[in-house]
């Protein structure tokens, strides 16, 4: 064994004893994860048209003009719920409509397509001194919305399942509920947070969601590792004490990773717009909450999970 592997008798933990405060935080992790599924439950999701279906219009002026009279000029025209989101520095958004359903799918298109002549002709004829500019026009069916919508959810699914078992294959039983609980706690606070801002959830964020569910993964596979790795070298040492040696020997180096992903998604919402924004803020959020719970969640399911198993060779 290298000298700098030598373990001493009464060798440190290191410098912060996370273990104590495990309790605290695992706590606040459940209140805020019961909080977000409530919020969602009572609240609901707002979703874009990739999943909901509708048409989705963005106008850009050659001079500011107040979202309401964007608004006013659309609300009246029978287009079923409409919605009016700044895009930019004021002087362009983007129009959201779903048009009347007819009883074929050939008959709603065509209202759909006549919506969208009459919501373009009332923008080019009310503010014509504003030379408005139809930049793109985006349509999504609703049986094709309502189709993205259960299978970028069942992707989610399908994901935390295979990381459950890859987790459980490649370390051990104990290390699997605590991946997937880290996992579903940064998916399911991220998704709150979001929809609390106002923010509606599309194909793009979902993305952004797999996203942040990997990087959170791959944090919480690095605590793992070095959890298994001091287990093997003090074999002797209790578990909490493994544990917090393992923490703060990695501690910076997961402060120093997700520092610069956060800084770098941070400059993408400040500087961006549109969807690129939406999906910084996401990860932005989701960044925080895999490096919070790759310490405060992964480490006490462990703990758990051999408390358990204890209890299980006692009966």
């Amino acid at each position: 064994m290298s000298k700098a592997y030598q373990v001493t008798e009464h060798e440190s933990f290191g410098r912060f004893d996370f273990v104590k405060s495990l309790g605290i935080f695992g706590g606040i992790s459940i209140l805020l994860v019961v909080l977000s599924l409530i919020y969602l439950s009572v609240k609901g999701i707002t979703y874009g048209i990739d999943f909901k279906g509708g048409t989705e219009m963005q106008v850009k002026f050659n001079q500011n003009i107040h979202i309401d009279e964007v608004r006013k000029s659309v609300e009246n025209m029978n287009l079923g719920e409409v919605g009016v989101q700044g895009f930019g520095e004021g002087n362009e958004y983007i129009i959201r409509f779903q048009g009347e359903k007819g009883a074929t799918d050939k008959e709603t298109n065509e209202k759909l397509n006549r919506a969208i002549a009459q919501v373009r002709d009332k923008v080019m004829t009310q503010f014509a001194s504003a030379a408005p500019d139809i930049r793109r026009v985006d349509t999504v069916g609703p049986q094709v919305g309502a189709e993205l919508k259960r299978n970028g959810f069942l992707a989610v699914f399908y994901c935390l399942l295979v990381i459950l078992i890859y987790v459980a294959i490649r370390f051990d039983y104990k290390y699997s509920p605590g991946a997937v609980a880290c996992l579903f706690h940064d998916a399911v606070i991220t998704l709150a947070i979001f929809v609390f801002v106002g923010k509606e959830v599309n194909v793009p964020i979902l993305a952004a969601i797999l996203s942040l569910i990997g990087f959170s993964l791959n944090d919480t596979i690095v605590v793992f590792d070095r959890i298994r790795e001091t287990e093997h070298l003090y074999k002797e040492k209790s578990s909490k004490f493994i544990i917090n040696r393992a923490i703060n020997d990695m501690l910076g180096r997961t402060l120093i990773t997700s520092g610069t992903v956060f800084t770098a998604s941070l400059c993408l919402y400040i500087f961006a717009n549109g969807v690129v924004a939406d999906i910084a803020f996401a990860i932005c959020i989701g960044i925080f909450f895999g490096t919070y719970s790759s310490i405060y969640v992964a480490a006490p399911m462990i703990l758990l999970m051999e408390k358990l198993n204890l209890t299980a060779k006692k009966v």
